[in-house]
Parts: structure tokens; C-alpha cells; sequence
């Protein structure tokens, strides 16, 4: 077996080792995406109340 293909079978545990890195990566990819959305709404929301023209100062 080469190198590669016995790290990728992770002695035997492949089958929990890529599952977990899976759910692991989805987790973070989905807050990520969370607070990117909320950011987002943020930034808008304060926009909205900031006064026409901006600070003038």
C-alpha cells in the first residue's frame, strides 16, 4: 500500500476520522456564513440610521 492510500485509511479509522472532519468543516463553513449574513444586515441596518448626507459635522 503507498503512503498516501495508508494515510488516507488512517490505520483502519477512515471511517470516523473523514466523517468527523466533514461535520467539523460544515459546522464551521455554516457559521461562518452565519455571521457573514449577520454582518451584513448589520452594516445595513446602521446605514439606515445614519442621517441623509452623512455626518456633516
Amino acid at each position: 500500500m503507498s503512503a498516501l492510500a495508508a494515510y488516507f485509511a488512517m490505520g483502519g479509522y477512515a471511517g470516523f476520522v473523514w466523517p468527523a472532519y466533514a461535520i467539523a468543516a460544515a459546522v464551521l463553513g455554516g457559521l461562518a456564513t452565519h455571521f457573514w449574513r449577520r454582518y451584513r444586515a448589520s452594516r445595513d441596518a446602521l446605514a439606515g440610521l445614519q442621517p441623509p448626507g452623512g455626518n456633516q459635522e
